[in-house]
């Protein structure tokens, strides 16, 4: 039996991004900028209180070529989803504007992303400088955890008593809130690896994966690279980007003509999704395969050394269970030869098995036997 090219019943996970940041840094007009609107944004404190989760199609070239090659009667790109909360502010651990309460609603984010304000403006309140919105962000999640921390710590201290198994656990999580009592976030802890990974079923807000957004002011986009290198500095090895979220927010809610002619003008190049897509892709080591037919050509979201069969089993778990195989062929090559008979009378397509570890761009179609 085989699979379809396309058209199955998908049960693809998106990877799942929370903002945070302080009042009025642009988080709500990040989500615009990146789902077309949909939050309010307004100049005064806490105008979010409730969180607005978005999805956003992720803007892929290769889809869309391989879609037209195909004939394609459906396009599928891959999607992720974010989630706007409210401001964080100084002391919000200590009930402070509108407490920490909400971040509950990014615990189960697969990364955190920092939006951070690097412009002025006498009618918007709060810091301009970004290093000064990080410093109390990370603070204000780093207490955040330590109260979760020691809950679960209290917990498995008391379950340990009677599963000595737990005491690893219990170990792991005292170092935690060692650190945490400090303001230090996990992920400037030192811990290695392994320790990091035996903490996610805590679901601890800095024991993730993080990313910053540099918001600049219109006027200030000659000196993005500046102001991002200094995150970039002290958020070491993270992915930070540099974009002027109000005009991005604008040009997303604009007709694609138009849109194209504002960023091009303004000199913001293809717009914030398909930077943002990029830079979350890499953060998560992510990769693309697609499938492609008369039906339907759809992008499917990978783990960078996932196998055929994991691979597979993002369409559908049946796919991974009974693989037997994937027929394989790089996308520009299969567009060269002009589709999948073309392509399989020269030879040009692989016949791969349970150990081949498809890489970004890879077009597949499975076989499989249920």
């Amino acid at each position: 039996m085989r699979a379809c090219r396309s058209g199955a019943i998908a049960c693809e996970a998106m990877e799942r991004f929370g903002f945070v940041g302080l009042p009025n840094a642009g988080k709500s007009s990040l989500y615009n900028a990146l789902a077309g609107g949909g939050a309010l944004a307004a100049p005064y404190a806490f105008a979010t209180t409730d969180p607005n989760v978005g999805v956003a199609k992720v803007p892929d070239t290769r889809l869309d070529q391989l879609a037209e090659m195909s004939k394609a009667r459906q396009v599928v790109p891959a999607s992720v989803q974010f989630t706007d909360i409210g401001g964080l502010v100084e002391g919000a651990s200590k009930g402070e504007g509108l407490g920490n309460h909400f971040l509950q609603g990014i615990r189960e984010s697969d990364a955190i992303v920092f939006v951070l304000r690097a412009f002025g403006d006498p009618d918007v309140p709060g810091p301009s400088d970004p290093l000064e919105n990080l410093g109390v962000v990370e603070i204000e999640l780093s207490l955040a955890d330590l109260d979760s921390a020691e809950r679960q710590l209290d917990k498995r201290r008391r379950q340990a008593k009677g599963d000595p198994s737990l005491r690893g656990e219990v170990a792991l999580l005292e170092r935690s809130v060692e650190y945490l009592a400090e303001g230090t976030p996990l992920y400037r802890s030192g811990m290695d690896a392994e320790e990091l990974a035996s903490l996610k079923p805590f679901f601890l807000l800095t024991n993730k994966p993080v990313m910053a957004v540099v918001n600049v002011g219109e006027d200030d986009l000659d000196s993005v690279d500046t102001l991002t290198e200094r995150v970039s500095n002290e958020l070491d090895g993270a992915e930070v980007l540099g974009m002027c979220i109000q005009l991005e927010a604008e040009a997303a809610l604009m007709p694609v003509d138009e849109r194209k002619e504002l960023l091009d003008g303004l000199g913001l190049g293809e717009g914030a999704l398909p930077r943002f897509s990029r830079a979350a892709y890499h953060l998560l080591g992510l990769r693309t395969y697609f499938t492609t037919g008369e039906k339907e050509s759809r992008a499917w979201t990978f783990h960078a050394g996932s196998t055929a069969p994991q691979c597979a089993g993002v369409i559908h778990s049946d796919f991974e269970r009974g693989f037997i195989r994937a027929e394989t062929i790089q996308w520009d090559l299969l567009l060269e030869h002009g589709g999948w008979a073309a392509a399989r009378d020269v030879g040009a397509v692989r016949s791969e098995g349970k150990d081949y570890l498809p890489q970004d761009g890879d077009t597949m179609d499975f076989r499989f036997n249920v």
